[in-house]
């Protein structure tokens, strides 16, 4: 309502940084350009509008009520904007857009002199109503944003004691390690890894569960309890893999679920002795390690003959075979799960990790990890269709 007038037409959204990716820029900063920052620079854009969206709100009824004749009304306006500014600001910040609706209304009215007509009052009673509503919905949201930071801080707790960060350093190997959950939020899945120095050497395990949800996450405790154990007792590489195996199919057998029962893992094994310049191999249905040398050169470890998935003994037997192969000093070996081999852009194309890192060099295992992890972002245009477990071990 108002007097009559001209039109108001709102403008652009002014720019503002906003929910960035690790490594862009920090507020106020100019977002990333190209095909890489181009995701990044969308979800700026759509943040900075909601942000602002509740002023703008505030300010269009105001010229709205202001320029047009008494028939119409900027309630629709004023009410949206507290309540657009509850689950997005603090509850500071959603009263005084409430209180702001509600003295943008008063003062137009005052302007106005109609301060006291049935449909002034109707529309200063609706706004003021919002305002109350979205104060009580603030609340709320933030009630449940605490619960869910205790859940998640429950799951990192879980994490680490389920699949702990191995530490930098061990057996005079440098060790990275890295998981990267499809499912946002998600701190642990399927996939799983494990480093373990031994009497024999330095043992590695990378896998992945058949399974989602928690009968995977009770299987990937199984295999690293186990392998754990097997790693510290076991004189050969072989007899770990046929403990995980053992340990796999009693824990099928024990636990009343046809998922665990009849669910498998993939796993690649491997020990790197203290006194030989060599890694020995057992490949159990999995995607075959990465060798990349100082001078870029990059080899595949292919094993023969491929043994079935752990927790397929009851289909067969065939024996497990460690496959030596050289380990000179400066080399970075690559264990990997699906989720980087099988990861694809929009057009269906498979992320190949060996064409991709062959004749390049990287400082240290952390790097190639990082590396990684940023080129199937891009790879995949941050959707991720599997969860990636990465361990990389690199002899200085």
């Amino acid at each position: 309502m108002g007097q009559p007038g001209g039109e108001q037409r709102t403008g652009e959204l002014p720019d503002r940084t906003g929910g960035r990716p690790a490594g862009a820029p920090g507020p106020g900063a100019v977002p990333p350009t190209g095909p890489a920052g181009t995701t990044s620079r969308r979800i700026w854009l759509a943040r900075t509008g909601v942000r602002v969206l509740p002023a703008l709100l505030v300010v269009a009824g105001f010229l709205y009520d202001y320029f047009t004749p008494s028939a119409f009304t900027a309630a629709p306006l004023f009410t949206a904007a507290p309540l657009v500014a509850a689950p997005l600001y603090s509850l500071r910040g959603t009263v005084l857009t409430g209180a702001l609706a509600v003295g943008a209304v008063l003062v137009v009215h005052l302007v106005l002199g109609i301060v006291t007509q049935v449909d002034a009052v109707t529309e200063l009673v609706t706004v003021a109503t919002a305002a109350v509503l979205a104060v009580l919905i603030n609340i709320l949201v933030r009630r449940g944003d605490e619960r869910l930071a205790s859940v998640r801080e429950i799951a990192e707790f879980a994490q680490r004691a389920v699949l702990p960060e191995p530490d930098a350093r061990i057996g005079g190997l440098d060790v990275a390690a890295r998981y990267e959950a499809a499912q946002a939020d998600a701190s642990i899945g399927g996939d799983l890894y494990a480093a373990q120095d031994s009497p024999h050497g330095v043992r590695l395990v990378v896998g992945d569960v058949c399974g989602k949800g928690m009968t995977a996450v009770a299987a990937v405790a199984v295999v690293i309890g186990a392998f754990r154990e097997a790693a510290e007792q076991e004189a050969t590489l072989e007899a770990v893999a046929r403990r995980l195996e053992r340990a796999l199919t009693r824990e099928g057998t024990r636990r009343d679920s046809v998922d665990v029962f009849e669910g498998f893992t993939t796993a690649v094994l491997a020990e790197i002795p203290y006194d030989e310049d060599v890694v020995r191999v057992v490949n159990r249905g999995h995607p075959p390690p990465l060798l990349l040398h100082p001078d870029g050169t990059l080899v595949t470890l292919s094993t023969e003959p491929f043994a079935l998935p752990l927790g397929m003994g009851a289909l067969g037997t065939w024996p497990d075979r460690a496959t030596p192969a050289p380990f000179p000093r400066g080399t970075t070996l690559l264990l990997h799960t699906d989720g980087l081999s099988e990861a694809r852009d929009r057009d269906g194309e498979f992320y190949d990790p060996a064409a991709r890192l062959a004749g390049r060099t990287f400082p240290g295992p952390d790097v190639v990890l990082s590396v990684l992890a940023e080129e199937v972002r891009r790879h995949t245009g941050g959707a991720l269709s599997d969860d990636m477990a990465l361990l990389a071990v690199r002899r200085s």
